[in-house]
């Protein structure tokens, strides 16, 4: 692996046979997750689904305890309902009609991260729920579809954030994407409003760069809080409806390469 000068990790062709290995099996296993996503389903059930199928493949999950400032996250996946933004901890809650709700997943393969997260819609759902469901995820497409080698990243914000104002919802700002490799976390940030941070106008999307995207779209306000209780879920401030979509993208020497897209599952143009 070789860093260039301003310290961004740059994947040579190995590596990146590598990252699509993990991403192809985050991707398959976000298929098995679809197919037991329905009302009366715990989100323990999804954890256990998770943690099951990945140790039987000889792999990791790489939540399980991750280390945060309150302790290490207990559960091999986020699970994320309703005005759950991201970090929502798996518990005995059952699915109902109604609900949205967001799986967000890492797989470590041979040492490679793959991530990807979806957010799954419990029909019948309201109007609101599935429009910024869909949001969240023409958001991700957009601005995969707005970068190429040599994009500043923080084109990525500005494809995300005219997308959902055209929708007239937000985007959470305290929550990004990061690159991703033999790391779970590392170099560039991907924040989803460029405005957040002014290192985005000044990094660059090089060939070999992988990194997530991973828009958070709240209904009402952006603004988020932190539960002081378990020190990882993060709800919407006002209590409005949150949707996320995310893939690992690796930027090639032809354009971004989405890692993560599962084969059973939406497709760039998916309509929810």
């Amino acid at each position: 692996m070789l860093y260039n000068r301003k310290r961004r990790l740059k994947l040579d062709e190995a590596e990146r046979q590598q990252m699509r290995a993990a991403g192809q099996f985050n991707a398959r296993l976000m298929d098995e997750v679809r197919a037991m996503i329905k009302p009366g389903v715990t989100t323990n059930d999804i954890d256990r689904l998770i943690s099951t199928y990945t140790q039987d493949h000889g792999h990791r999950c790489a939540t399980l305890g991750y280390a945060g400032q309150h302790g290490p996250y207990p559960k091999s996946c986020c699970t994320s309902i309703n005005d759950v933004i991201c970090h929502g901890i798996p518990s005995d809650y059952a699915l109902r009609e109604g609900d949205i709700v967001n799986v967000d997943m890492t797989s470590i393969v041979d040492g490679w991260h793959g991530d990807s997260s979806e957010t799954f819609l419990i029909e019948p759902v309201s109007d609101l729920a599935r429009k910024v469901t869909q949001c969240s995820f023409d958001c991700l497409w957009a601005a995969i579809d707005a970068i190429k080698p040599g994009s500043r990243v923080s084109e990525i914000g500005e494809a995300i954030c005219r997308n959902a104002r055209k929708n007239t919802f937000s985007v959470v700002q305290e929550y990004v994407g990061h690159g991703v490799g033999r790391q779970f976390h590392q170099p560039p940030t991907i924040p989803h409003d460029p405005t957040s941070s002014p290192e985005a106008r000044r990094q660059r999307l090089e060939p070999g760069v992988c990194f997530t995207i991973e828009p958070m779209i709240n209904t009402g306000t952006r603004d988020t809080l932190l539960s002081k209780r378990d020190g990882w879920t993060v709800r919407t401030k006002d209590g409005g409806l949150s949707a996320q979509f995310e893939h690992t993208i690796l930027m090639t020497e032809n354009g971004p390469e989405p890692l993560t897209v599962p084969p059973n599952g939406p497709q760039r143009g998916h309509k929810f």
